[in-house]
C-alpha cells in the first residue's frame, strides 16, 4: 500500500472534529499530521481544509470536507492498488 499524508493546521476549522482520529482510523496507510501553521491564513479562518499529498482539498462545512479528504485519500491509494 501506498502512504498517504494528510496535514491539517491547528487553528483550522476543520479541526472541529477529531480529524486525526477519524481518518487513522479508517486508512491505517494514511498520517494525518498536526501543524501549527500552513501559511494559508486567509483560508484556514473561513473555510475547514486540509492538504492531501499536497493538494489542498477544502468546502464550505467541516462534514463536507471530511468527504472530500477521503475522496481524494481514495484516489491517492487507487494509485498503490496494483
Amino acid at each position: 500500500m501506498g502512504v498517504v499524508v494528510v496535514e491539517v493546521c491547528d487553528g483550522n476549522l476543520i479541526t472541529e472534529l477529531d480529524i486525526e482520529d477519524i481518518i487513522e482510523s479508517e486508512y491505517p496507510e494514511v498520517a494525518v499530521l498536526m501543524n501549527e501553521c500552513l501559511s494559508f491564513c486567509g483560508m484556514c479562518a473561513v473555510r475547514p481544509y486540509a492538504i492531501v499529498n499536497g493538494t489542498r482539498v477544502f468546502a464550505k462545512t467541516t462534514e463536507e470536507a471530511l468527504d472530500k479528504i477521503r475522496t481524494k485519500i481514495e484516489e491517492e491509494l487507487a494509485v498503490y492498488a496494483d
